[in-house]
């Protein structure tokens, strides 16, 4: 295969029967990894692995489940040993050479969470009991991604977040079988405040719309944070419903409020429509308090952009990762994607494809698909070359910490995917937090059988 790295690894094996385990008195499940086969839910036993791919395909966010399939179906192919490898060659850890994961041949199952946690659930839940997936990942709302993430604890099946960023996921919702490459509502608030403070000042009056689910809350507490330490007023906070479409009635209130910014909580076509409303109201060029009327989009992707057109121009906001960055992985990625699909991948799509090589990197690196130990050669790893620099994967919190971007709207793109442009970067450095801020607890290795 042209993108091997090197030959298969070879893994160490016991030799010591099951007579000779009995006979030092320790339990198989820790001695041997050989007796682990059959004590854990869909242990594979043939020449396969399935792998459950949980997105939202209708919704809200079916924009970003679409991009996130992609990115799944393109991963499928390169741990197969199919295509040009993507990020497998770029990457720090050696153990993925394309021949599937600890050589089975990787087959997967998909489902609609329809951006909604009881759908997501159930739909989690046949993967797992009907077609035996052994690892499930998606989402693109936090709600779902912490309610699958509560049934794959429940059931010892290891959860590999997509897109969510609320910062109870690995707060106080957070688990030991749910892992997170994704940022959070809080390193975008400490990457996005010094730049809002330098662009607009400290002299600042703010009004929040926000979505009334447990990420909208958990960014708006974030902006409000990062926001009034630069010395902004917050004027006003609001809820509004996902999937709420017109957003004319909350827009309409903030004319005569007395803000001059309008910080929107949303994402996905909730944030398409938002941002579109508020400009076609005339938010832009409107004149507050002196100043120019300013819009805050604090979590964006490539996707919304494209979904807002020119709305989109000048507004600031964050994401964790974009296609045109330059490392070697980034561009393999993109290239890979790009030559797949005919267009470049979305952050909701870069994250579902390094989440699953990071799952398939574990199980080879702990030489088994035991959960507790594909968990702890998960936690505290440190790697590189998946697109986003040197990179954390946090034992407390099951949190990763790596650099944060800042973009800008482009206020005159180059093509139709030319829309934003990395402004700045907040380091890993800056953006890591003492894990007990957001409590929670991340509960017991041991397996349940599903």
């Amino acid at each position: 295969m042209s993108f091997m790295k090197r030959g298969i690894s070879r893994r160490n094996v016991m030799k010591t029967g099951l007579a000779g385990v009995l006979a030092t008195g320790v339990s198989p499940l820790v001695f041997s990894k050989g007796a682990w086969a059959q004590e854990f839910c869909n242990a594979p036993t043939g020449d396969t692995v399935t792998l459950g791919f949980n997105v939202p395909l209708t919704g809200p966010y079916a924009d970003e489940g679409a991009d996130e399939l992609r990115a799944y179906e393109l991963a499928v192919e390169h741990l197969n040993g199919e295509g040009d490898g993507g990020m497998i060659p770029t990457f720090s850890s050696d153990a993925l050479t394309g021949n599937g994961i600890l050589g089975k041949r990787v087959a997967y199952v998909t489902g609609d969470t329809q951006t909604a946690s009881d759908a997501a659930r159930d739909s989690a839940r046949r993967m797992i009991e009907r077609d035996g997936a052994v690892m499930v990942t998606g989402g693109s709302s936090s709600g779902v991604a912490i309610a699958v993430q509560g049934l794959c604890q429940e059931m010892g099946i290891i959860f590999m977040a997509a897109l969510t960023h609320s910062n109870d996921t690995t707060g106080k919702d957070k688990r030991r079988y749910g892992f997170r490459h994704f940022f959070n509502a809080y390193q975008s608030g400490v990457g996005l405040g010094p730049q809002l403070g330098a662009a607009y000042g400290n002299d600042r009056r703010a009004y929040h719309l926000t979505a009334d689910y447990t990420w909208g809350w958990t960014q708006e507490e974030s902006m409000i944070g990062a926001t009034e330490a630069l010395g902004w007023e917050t004027v006003e906070t609001v809820r509004t419903p996902v999937g709420a479409g017109d957003f004319s009635q909350y827009i309409t209130p903030v004319l005569n409020s007395g803000a001059d910014v309008l910080i929107l909580n949303h994402y996905g076509f909730d944030g398409i429509n938002s941002l579109t409303q508020a400009v076609q109201f005339g938010l832009k060029e409107r004149q507050a308090n002196g100043k120019d009327f300013k819009i805050v989009l604090p979590l964006v992707s490539d996707l919304m952009a494209a979904g807002a057109g020119d709305a989109m121009q000048g507004v600031y906001g964050t994401s964790n990762w974009y296609w045109s960055l330059q490392d070697e992985g980034s561009k393999a990625f993109t290239a890979s994607f790009g030559a797949k699909y005919g267009q470049p991948p979305s952050q909701a799509a870069h994250t579902a494809y390094v989440q699953t090589l990071l799952y398939a990197d574990a199980v080879e690196r702990a030489g088994t698909f035991y959960p507790p130990e594909v968990i702890k050669a998960l936690e505290d790893y440190e790697f590189d070359g998946l697109g986003n620099g040197a990179t954390l994967y946090r034992g407390s919190d099951h949190q990763c910490f790596k650099d944060v971007y800042v973009v800008q709207g482009k206020e005159e793109p180059s093509n139709q995917f030319d829309l934003l442009e990395v402004v700045n970067t907040a380091s890993r450095e800056d953006v890591t937090y003492d894990p007990s801020i957001f409590g929670g607890e991340l509960g017991p290795y041991e397996p349940n059988m599903c």
